[in-house]
């Protein structure tokens, strides 16, 4: 029998693996993953924390992003730069390469479009 949802109870607090290399306090894995081959997208948490350096990162795919605690400052390519709140929302262009810092902590829920664990 076909599911028609699926709930992730308190999925926030999930512990997410580290990304990035030794000084940067960066968090990243996938919660939810869509059951369609030809279009799949993948939903989890980004967590940053006050670092050394700041996360910089290229984007494989195209990604929507909502902060939803804590605040980042967020800056591409062309030196335009957000500090990014609550309820802020971003599009990531497939190839753009972001760079993400933090003077405390924030966390953001972000849909991929990618295959589970990629990128």
């Amino acid at each position: 029998m076909k599911m028609p949802m699926i709930h992730y109870s308190e999925a926030q607090k999930l512990q997410q693996p580290p990304m990035g290399r030794a000084g940067i306090n960066a968090w990243l894995g996938d919660v939810a993953v869509s059951r369609d081959d030809d279009k799949t997208i993948a939903a989890g948490f980004f967590r940053l924390e006050k670092s050394d350096e700041p996360l910089v990162y290229e984007y494989t795919h195209h990604q929507m992003k909502v902060i939803v605690e804590g605040s980042m400052i967020i800056k591409d390519e062309t030196d335009y730069r957000v500090v990014a709140r609550p309820g802020d929302v971003f599009y990531f262009i497939k190839g753009s390469v972001i760079t993400f810092s933090s003077e405390d902590y924030g966390i953001g829920f972000f849909c991929s479009q990618r295959r589970e664990g990629e990128g």
